[in-house]
């Protein structure tokens, strides 16, 4: 049973880091679905950082392109290697939501902080 609870609390917090990237993603000004895929936050976030008008730092779009790659890597592994995933999604997180700009992500109440591996 290890890997069985090892398989779910992967599954939670690859959800939890989904549900941060979108927070992530609409600060930026993305529209996120219900329900986003990781593919789809790679898209929104792309085109965000493609929009930025009133950021001239070329780094700040740096960072959001190093987001978005992690992004479209973490969907290319996407259930074969979930441990390397939960990494990507958790760089992708910590590149978009901490440039200035962005709204801060919020942890609900009783949730734990997320990991980065």
């Amino acid at each position: 049973m290890i890997i069985g609870g090892l398989s779910a609390r992967l599954a939670d917090a690859r959800g939890r880091l989904i549900i941060e990237l979108s927070r992530a993603v609409t600060g930026w000004g993305g529209q996120v679905p219900e329900d986003p895929g990781v593919a789809e936050l790679a898209v929104l976030l792309e085109d965000a950082a493609a929009n930025l008008h009133h950021v001239t730092s070329p780094s700040t779009r740096s960072v959001l392109a190093g987001a978005v790659g992690h992004l479209r890597a973490a969907d290319r592994l996407g259930g074969l290697l979930p441990a390397v995933t939960l990494w990507h999604l958790g760089q992708a997180l910590q590149r978009a939501a901490t440039l200035p700009g962005a709204q801060e992500p919020t942890t609900a109440p009783g949730e734990p902080e997320p990991q980065t591996c």
